[in-house]
């Protein structure tokens, strides 16, 4: 008797998949809140907390990061329930995630993060691009497949300059 699947294997990449939602403007808290009741939705004490620390931080943070930072500023801040509200808020535009290699997501505003993402494979260094950066790239696979590549959900991964250049015994070129 062979394995028989339940369901349509597409549901393995529904945990990862990147979120189509137009993207809100956050100007500030009161704003994300005001956009949350305006699609019927509560704007708990923990969701405030949330896109509070979201906005205090420099650079997409990782869930974990997110119930670090709030310690203490709600009662029992629940991993499991900082997971639901990010879902949340991406659902309805607020907040993406990228995947930067092995670990927990990234999460940030939707509208503070319009890059794309290298990450290297030897270091872990991600930088963020501007979509006009990696144009040529999607163009060049546009024309060789059809497919449409973004880089905003999962990074475009190889060497950066230092470790190529370690790698292949060569000097890093300045930039």
């Amino acid at each position: 008797m062979g394995l028989q699947l339940l369901r349509p294997v597409s549901w393995l990449f529904e945990m990862a998949a990147a979120s189509f939602s137009p993207t809100l403007a956050a100007a500030d808290v009161e704003n994300v809140l005001r956009a949350l009741r305006a699609r019927g939705l509560r704007a708990t004490s923990a969701r405030r907390v949330l896109v509070e620390a979201l906005f205090a931080a420099a650079a997409p943070v990782t869930a974990p990061g997110i119930v670090d930072a709030l310690g203490g500023r709600i009662s029992g801040p629940d991993l499991a329930a900082v997971y639901r509200n990010l879902e949340l808020l991406e659902r309805v535009g607020l907040v993406r995630h990228t995947h930067a290699g092995h670990g927990p997501a990234l999460y940030a505003l939707a509208d503070r993060v319009a890059s794309e993402f290298l990450r290297c494979e030897r270091c872990g260094h991600l930088r963020a691009l501007p979509p006009s950066a990696l144009a040529a790239v999607r163009d060049a696979v546009r024309q060789a497949t059809g497919f449409e590549a973004r880089f905003t959900h999962f990074p475009l991964v190889g060497l950066c300059p230092a470790c190529a250049a370690d790698v292949h015994g060569r000097q890093e070129p300045s930039t």
